[in-house]
């Protein structure tokens, strides 16, 4: 039985430590976090991914969980209303469409659970990996507080900024491409009384996206602006605050929520470009080998699909990594090539619905 260590508890991670294990793989996953990560998003399963989370047994409580937004408002700087629609959301695309639209935090611990279910996946929250030396019969990873351990493989499934891949591959600057903005997410009280409805405006080189959840007891709000890539040290939460403050309508509330969220996230809308995914006995895995970022609506799918394509292909390689990480990168190049340019299609704006739907079709899981 092959051992994989997986970085990164998140969608991809732990899909990929459900399918590995089910394929008869002894996976462990390590979590820098000391539990899962809350807060984030709305995301959106679209197309192959759909497949994914239902042969992974998870579907129908997604959809329970799904957001039930009824429409969206478009505001001008003052908040005056410019435009509606009950067809069609910023956030996910068609009202009336099959795909799934559900906070990440609720996805990520619906994949935990499942994973967790086969009692053989072993998690270690409040670690994370500090090097990796190759050997002639594996892997031997270190840790910031476990003792150094012995694996067959490790997938680096840790994210934009992945250690593994800065470990194995090289620096972030190497592979990172910056799309011009910068995105915040964080969670508030539902101040606004939005009912299933969203609102979005857009002041300047500024916007945000605000989204009722949890019942319309809570707001997710999404604020981002344009700028070159900031200073590493750069205080991003009090630059948030400071724009928010800023604005005409509803700044002053929406700051004070910011300063006060304990989930408030904010990063670089970038891309990762690389020519290989792997080397030796690592590989990446989502945002960490692919990233298209949150612009193109379509990390998660790629994710989701991604841990699949690749538990398949180690499952079917006789214990030949190598030919099972080529095989996972002549099946997700493609798709993660059509994915990636949804972000950079229509800039400032979503890609087109036709574009969209290419793209999230773009594999077939069997094929």
């Amino acid at each position: 039985m092959q051992s994989v260590l997986i970085s990164g508890a998140g969608i991809a991670g732990s899909a990929l430590a459900h399918l590995l294990r089910r394929r008869g793989f002894s996976p462990t996953v390590v979590e820098r976090a000391p539990c899962l990560r809350p807060g984030g998003q709305a995301i959106d399963v679209r197309g192959g991914a759909l497949d994914v989370v239902d042969r992974i047994g998870v579907l129908e409580r997604a959809r329970e969980l799904r957001t039930r937004i009824r429409g969206m408002s478009v505001l001008d700087a003052d908040g005056r209303e410019i435009g509606r629609s009950t067809e069609y959301a910023l956030s996910s695309g068609r009202l009336d469409g099959d795909d799934i639209e559900v906070l990440r935090e609720d996805l990520a611990r619906l994949l935990y659970d499942r994973a967790r279910e086969d009692g053989d996946v072993e998690y270690v929250f409040g670690d994370g990996v500090t090097a990796l030396t190759v050997s002639a019969d594996g892997i031997r990873a270190d840790f910031t507080h476990a003792p150094s351990r012995r694996f067959d493989l490790v997938v680096g499934a840790d994210g934009l900024h992945s250690t593994v891949r800065r470990l194995v591959f090289g620096p972030e600057e190497e592979f990172a491409r910056h799309l011009g903005s910068y995105l915040s997410v964080f969670s508030a009280d539902n101040f606004l009384d939005l009912d299933n409805w969203q609102v979005w405006m857009r002041d300047g080189e500024a916007g945000f996206g605000i989204m009722p959840v949890r019942d319309n007891r809570e707001l997710r709000v999404a604020f981002g602006f344009e700028s070159a890539p900031l200073n590493g040290d750069a205080d991003l939460k009090s630059l948030i605050v400071e724009r928010l403050a800023a604005l005409r309508w509803e700044g002053p509330r929406l700051a004070k929520a910011a300063e006060e969220a304990p989930d408030f996230y904010c990063d670089a809308m970038a891309q990762i470009r690389m020519d290989h995914w792997s080397r030796g006995r690592t590989v990446l895995l989502g945002d960490a080998g692919y990233c298209p970022s949150p612009l193109s609506g379509q990390g998660t799918s790629l994710a989701l699909v991604g841990a699949y394509v690749l538990a398949d292909a180690l499952a079917g390689a006789a214990g030949d990594h190598g030919a099972a990480f080529a095989a996972y990168e002549t099946r997700m190049r493609p798709f993660v090539a059509a994915n990636q340019a949804l972000a950079t299609e229509n800039p400032g704006g979503p890609a087109s619905e036709e574009s969209l739907t290419r793209a999230k079709n773009a594999i077939a899981l069997d094929g």
